[in-house]
């Protein structure tokens, strides 16, 4: 019958007849398991185990717990409307390398302890020696009661005129290992003394303004924000000697309240210097023209971008004297004294401002020693 397939004990495949013998393919053996496998998984785990503790030993220790950021301002009572010096101070020995934050709604700008203004302050022996060389010599040893040098960063900052009774800020300290310590706070102020004056202009000047005029105003205002946001981007271009822009008699303060023909009421937002039409006018700090132009009510203004938040704005010239991106340093003549724009008389308007926040340019000079 030919082949034929059958299953037969012992053996696998197939089976058939071959010259009368019978041939069959046999079942592989089955190899035996060494004995030693319970041994070879215990070395193996074993062997884990001290993986994992040579990892461990040679592991990073922890960082070292961070000692709080000190916060401090001056004057310790900020006044309204005026400038102020916020202060941050941390260990040297915790590595603090930068400081960002804010206060009264304006970004501020830290620069090492010293370098912002000539008399910030009185600075201490420990800021003094954060600002040169903290670490001590290597042959001389502090004093076992001697307290641990400080790294200290400082920064102007802005009080709004209309702010009252105190204003929120942040400071978010940075430090070379990557970590960052946040301190929020609400600093107390004090109100401005500020006068009220009423005056009498043409009813031109003292009526609201018509919608052309008030576009026009708009216009004049985006670029005067222009600059602002120029101001805060741009780093620290003056030095501490701030001059005033004329040896001249004040003849309108900052922030006096005012009323035009008895019908509108506005604040007096700079600092009114007495001078004859062309009568020299100077930077009060070392920056960069930002902005030369002629405005509504300003008239032929010059605007100078003093960097890290500060600018100034010299307004009713009658002639500017510097272009748009020049360079200029503190008592560099930049215009003359004019009466352009809505004014009762010859006279310069000079400005300041931190960022968006006008303050008495008066608390800028008293701070540089002025």
């Amino acid at each position: 019958m030919g082949e034929e397939r059958r299953a037969d004990a012992g053996a696998v495949g197939l089976t058939g007849k071959k010259g009368g013998q019978r041939m069959a393919m046999a079942a592989p053996r089955r190899r035996k398991r060494p004995h030693g496998g319970v041994w070879t998984g215990l070395a193996g785990l074993a062997l884990t185990g001290v993986a994992g503790l040579l990892f461990l030993s040679f592991r990073e220790p922890p960082l070292p717990e961070l000692a709080p950021i000190e916060v401090s301002w001056e004057p310790v009572l900020p006044v309204q409307g005026h400038l102020f010096v916020i202060r941050v101070a941390a260990p040297v020995v915790d590595g603090m390398v930068s400081a960002v934050g804010e206060a009264g709604g304006e970004e501020l700008h830290f620069q090492p302890a010293g370098s912002v203004l000539a008399t910030s302050g009185p600075i201490s022996a420990d800021e003094a020696a954060s600002a040169d060389d903290a670490a001590p010599a290597d042959d001389a040893a502090p004093a076992d009661d001697a307290a641990p040098a400080s790294a200290v960063l400082v920064s102007l900052a802005p009080v709004p005129i209309g702010a009252t009774d105190s204003i929120d800020a942040w400071v978010t300290a940075s430090y070379a290992d990557g970590r960052t310590q946040v301190d929020s706070l609400r600093i107390p102020i004090v109100e401005g003394e500020y006068e009220h004056e009423r005056l009498t202009v043409a009813p031109r000047f003292g009526s609201p303004l018509n919608e052309e005029d008030q576009a026009r105003l708009r216009q004049d205002q985006a670029k005067a924000n222009q600059v602002a946001r120029e101001a805060h981007e741009a780093p620290r271009l003056w030095s501490p000697g701030v001059v005033l822009p004329r040896d001249s008699r004040v003849t309108s303060g900052f922030g006096t309240g005012r009323e035009f023909n008895g019908q509108i009421s506005s604040r007096h937002m700079g600092l009114d210097l007495a001078g004859a039409p062309g009568d020299t006018v100077r930077a009060a700090a070392d920056g960069v023209v930002a902005l030369v132009d002629g405005f509504l009510l300003a008239g032929n203004i010059v605007y100078l971008n003093h960097g890290g938040g500060l600018l100034s704005g010299y307004f009713h010239l009658s002639e500017q004297l510097v272009e748009a991106g020049d360079t200029v340093t503190a008592g560099t003549p930049i215009g003359r004294v004019g009466a352009t724009g809505r004014v009762t008389g010859p006279h310069l308007h000079w400005v300041v401002r931190y960022g968006t926040t006008s303050v008495d340019p008066r608390s800028l000079l008293a701070l540089s020693g002025n």
